[in-house]
């Protein structure tokens, strides 16, 4: 895991941070199917990250920050998870959380976490606990011992936090109240765990993170996750946050097979082409990869869009901003309804591409369907197809718990 130091000496701006994310990207591309192989998890590209100032992508003008807005995001964790998927899904916690904190109000919170992020900082997150009645339900503590709080309890699905400096934590205090806490990860009983053993997406550290009497200070202690409405548009910027990974997956799936195409695939047999970028059916094949590529790319730009308008509704206190929130969550769900088959149905073509010779392990084609696909695990789909047809024929709203929409 990370510490704490400080590694970023000035802020880049948003033209530097965006074409060094570009320069990030295509140096993770070699050696991508090996770490997914041999599971070799991305310490150095996390370090490559902070370098960039990718972090601070969301921190406003007025604290210092380059003040790129949620496209902006989008595109550059589309352009890493070309490069490399899992490290793009491991700073979700992160723009998860500066999502929020711009939103709320000014606190001391607030400043102390954007200089830290000024700094270089990253922040993951530990909410979610296997083994309880219903994903959601926290049993995780946080007790009064003195003059400070401890911390205990067990969580998993901590996507990315083993790479970060700091980590958000949800805990039930003494009064039966849901709490939210930011705690270095380097502190003395915070235990991160590389147990996480899912088919794809091996290399984010998805895994367990163990509070064990973990001391807490007053000024780490945190309203609830859930309080105001700048949570219902982070919990719909999550699910857009995922879908910009597995379009920059399908980035990667079209340059593999234009690649395997043009070098290594031979016309099938029965095929009148001396080569198989003259085959008319690998032709099509790597055409219709494209226009997936294409059309997921114009989902997820479009998606960001309405995502941006939210969040300045928001800013601004507008009296309908419940709607807006409401027509941005179901905007986004029904993208995710097309996005997700596409998806998988680009990384089942690759194969088409160049035969049984494509399914070499050397070359490892397959992750990309076992990333998409764990991906797309996050949330089943046909719940929010559901929910849109009620919407539309009943006017019933999305809804606004468990960070489903």
């Amino acid at each position: 895991m990370s510490g704490t130091a400080l590694r970023v000496q000035t802020t880049p701006t948003l033209g530097q941070i965006l074409e060094d994310t570009r320069a990030l990207a295509a140096s993770l591309v070699a050696g991508a199917a090996a770490r997914d192989r041999d599971r070799e998890l991305p310490f150095a590209a996390f370090e490559q990250v902070r370098a960039a100032g990718i972090g601070t992508l969301r921190v406003p003008e007025r604290f210092g920050g380059p003040g790129g807005s949620v496209a902006d995001v989008i595109e550059a964790v589309t352009t890493l998870a070309y490069g490399e998927p899992n490290v793009a899904h491991s700073l979700r916690s992160h723009f998860n959380y500066t999502e929020t904190l711009y939103l709320g109000p000014d606190r001391p919170e607030l400043r102390h976490s954007s200089r830290l992020i000024l700094d270089g900082a990253l922040f993951g997150g530990a909410h979610t606990e296997i083994g309880t009645p219903r994903p959601g339900d926290i049993r995780t503590t946080l007790t009064r011992e003195g003059g400070v709080y401890r911390l205990n309890g067990h969580k998993y699905y901590a996507t990315g936090t083993a790479f970060c400096d700091y980590v958000s934590v949800s805990a039930r205090r003494d009064d039966g109240e849901v709490t939210r806490l930011t705690l270095p990860v380097n502190r003395a009983g915070i235990d991160i765990r590389d147990d996480w053993d899912g088919m794809g997406q091996r290399l984010t550290a998805s895994g367990s993170i163990v509070f064990d009497n973990v001391e807490v200070l007053d000024a780490e202690a945190h309203a609830s996750p859930k309080t105001g409405l700048g949570w219902r548009h982070a919990s719909t910027f999550r699910q857009l946050f995922l879908m910009a990974c597995q379009a920059g997956i399908v980035r990667r799936i079209l340059a593999d097979a234009v690649d395997y195409a043009k070098g290594q695939a031979r016309p099938i047999t029965h095929s009148h082409a001396e080569t198989a970028r003259a085959d008319l059916f690998v032709q099509r094949q790597v055409g219709e990869i494209a226009a997936i590529s294409h059309a997921i790319d114009v989902l997820i730009a479009d998606g960001a869009r309405v995502l941006d308008r939210s969040h300045r509704v928001l800013e601004s206190g507008a009296p309908h901003v419940e709607r807006v929130l409401d027509e941005a969550t179901f905007s986004i769900a029904k993208a995710q309804a097309v996005l997700a088959p596409l998806a998988l149905k680009a990384a089942e073509a690759l194969f088409n591409v160049g035969g049984a010779s494509a399914t070499s392990r050397s070359r490892n084609f397959d992750r990309h369907w076992r990333n998409i696909r764990t991906i797309t695990s996050h949330n089943p789909l046909s719940y929010k197809e559901q929910a849109i047809g009620d919407w539309l024929l009943n006017e019933t709203p999305p809804p606004v718990d468990g960070g489903y929409f």
